[in-house]
């Protein structure tokens, strides 16, 4: 039995998905009853346990063979990033409390960055789990994939691919969630001691222009990457309603600048096999 928590969500649901299709029992981890529905119709166990309820959560880790560990996403934090930190004390309290054999936790590249940004959050995750007794392994992925769905509108009516991410040619480190949730049910069968740390993309690194390239191929119509000025960040996510946006632009920053990346050589950081062709090919059939 293993205990998957964000399950309703692209990475959780992938990490389901793949141990249920290798014949594990799975526990879904969820806040809402109604999301449940889908997972128990799959034969899942359900534990109804909201993030900030000690209790509950204790009791929706005892007795599995391992936790996948997701933390809810804080894009706009306050500063300092006080809703994330009582989730994590929160999330501290029931695996000490509950002792399982083996934890998958989901973290990011460049969580070991001290620059202020965004993935801050993850690097105090991870100093905060490593105390726990049971062995943890933090699953550092690259930039989603999956992050395009938000240029599909744009891609489609207007040919145009907006990027924060530059110069246009540079290539970044991305994975498919698919290729995480499957990576993530392998590690939740590993033994290991201790506190380790895997990181993960995909096949080959990505530019700018190749994703404009790969949405060119999945619409059927030209499509072109331009670069979104970095002077007009701020006032943008502050218009999308972002009140905190600076550790945003900060992360962002740390991409392109280079200073977010892996720990690991390229030889020691696994691959994902799903190709960049098929994520946005999927994207744009489901928009």
């Amino acid at each position: 039995m293993y205990a998957i928590t964000g399950i309703t969500g692209q990475v959780g649901s992938a990490v389901a998905d793949n141990l249920l299709a290798q014949g594990h029992q799975v526990r879904a981890v969820v806040r809402n009853p109604e999301k449940a529905e889908t997972w128990k119709a799959r034969g899942c166990e359900i534990a109804l346990a909201d993030v900030n309820d000690v209790a509950a959560l204790t009791h929706a880790f005892h007795d599995v063979d391992g936790v996948f560990v997701l933390m809810p996403p804080v894009f706009d934090p306050s500063p300092g990033f006080p809703e994330a930190k009582a989730i994590l004390a929160s999330l501290h309290g029931a695996l000490a409390a509950a002792h399982p054999p083996r934890i998958v936790c989901l973290s990011t590249i460049g969580a070991q960055a001290t620059q202020p940004n965004l993935l801050n959050l993850l690097g105090i995750m991870e100093t905060c789990l490593a105390e726990l007794p049971s062995p943890v392994t933090f699953l550092r992925a690259g930039w989603f994939m999956e992050n395009a769905l938000w240029d599909v509108p744009a891609a489609r009516d207007e040919g145009v691919l907006r990027s924060f991410l530059q110069p246009l040619d540079k290539p970044f480190p991305m994975i498919a969630t698919k290729d995480i949730g499957a990576i993530a049910a392998e590690l939740l069968q590993e033994t290991w001691s201790g506190t380790r740390i895997v990181e993960l993309e995909g096949q080959r690194r990505i530019t700018p222009n190749a994703l404009a390239a790969a949405f060119t191929k999945a619409l059927g119509h030209a499509v072109k990457a331009e670069i979104v000025p970095r002077d007009t960040w701020i006032d943008l996510f502050k218009h999308q309603g972002m009140k905190n946006p600076t550790p945003r632009a900060q992360m962002i920053d740390g991409f392109n600048e280079g200073w977010i990346r892996f720990e690991s050589d390229d030889a020691h950081v696994r691959k994902g096999s799903t190709s960049l062709d098929t994520v946005i090919a999927e994207l744009v059939a489901r928009h």
